[in-house]
């Protein structure tokens, strides 16, 4: 059975459950989205993390996450909601180790002042173990993230584009801002290299928050 077999047959067997999630976010976003385009976006997230999942079981939930947060993404590129707060959007290859850990450190440094996100141009099928390990040795559980892939509305609706080693993958669009981290690829390091390039990325998410809070000269 091919892939692309697997995921149709996947969402064959999810669709009822697919057309319950997406009840549920078109009364959410109702006077902002059409119930068509909600469903179109809950059935499209659902088969980009179908691509990829090794759990099954918990692409509905996971789904529905993905949806919403891309509804979101996709009310404020066009307008629909305004948010005083800036939106940083990291992004690596696979979206289980450099990007992730980013957005942790990114939200524990911000404290709700930055809205934040994470995708991958090639995502992964898990979260990288050695990641979940130097992170929880931090207090910081990220054992319920998920490798997303990287759509365009995330991008539009970003203040802040932060890639890390995923070339020309990311579309550019004017009015954002747009940095490049070099970092190692945690993908197959031991635990000690994978504390480094944690520590590493920390000191850059710290800059970057007191690059939002500095006074304009």
């Amino acid at each position: 059975m091919t892939e692309h077999q697997e995921t149709t047959l996947g969402l064959q067997d999810n669709t009822e459950v697919l057309h319950r999630i997406s009840n549920r976010l078109a009364d959410r976003f109702a006077g902002t989205f059409a119930t068509e385009t909600v469903e179109r976006y809950v059935f499209e997230s659902y088969a980009a993390l179908a691509r990829t999942a090794k759990i099954s079981a918990y692409l509905p939930a996971t789904t529905e996450h993905f949806a919403t947060d891309r509804l979101h993404a996709l009310a404020k590129s066009k307008g629909s909601v305004i948010t005083e707060a800036p939106e940083v959007l990291f992004v690596c290859v696979q979206n289980a180790g450099r990007s992730q850990m980013a957005a942790a450190l990114l939200n524990v440094e911000a404290r709700g002042r930055i809205r934040v996100r994470s995708a991958g141009s090639m995502p992964a099928s898990q979260m990288d173990p050695n990641v979940l390990t130097v992170m929880k040795e931090m207090g910081l559980d990220l054992g319920r993230e998920y490798p997303k892939p990287l759509t365009d509305d995330v991008v539009r609706a970003s203040d802040v584009v932060i890639t890390m080693g995923c070339g020309d993958s990311c579309p550019i669009y004017p009015g954002k801002r747009y940095e490049d981290w070099e970092l190692t690829d945690p993908a197959g390091q031991p635990l000690e290299t994978v504390r480094e390039i944690r520590d590493e990325i920390h000191e850059r998410v710290k800059d970057l928050v007191a690059s939002f809070t500095k006074e304009p000269s």
